[in-house]
């Protein structure tokens, strides 16, 4: 059995009060994760922002990079 479905046999037993009550925190929940979401992704864009512009598109090779002298 799964969690949903211990949660359905455990809510449909409650009276409607109760059961109105579970569904108000499910909802809240779901907003909450999608307010958290919209949060992260708004911040990892406002980093993006503050670098952009600033590669040329040159092109580079990782191994020459890593093969500089301080980095032996």
């Amino acid at each position: 059995m799964t969690i949903a479905e211990k949660i359905f046999e455990q809510v449909r037993t409650l009276p409607e009060a109760d059961a109105r009550e579970i569904l108000d925190f499910v909802e809240f929940l779901k907003a909450k994760r999608k307010r958290d979401h919209e949060e992260r992704q708004a911040h990892a864009l406002a980093v993006l922002e503050k670098f952009k512009g600033r590669y040329d598109g040159t092109k580079f090779n990782r191994d020459e990079l890593h093969d500089r002298a301080g980095f032996r």
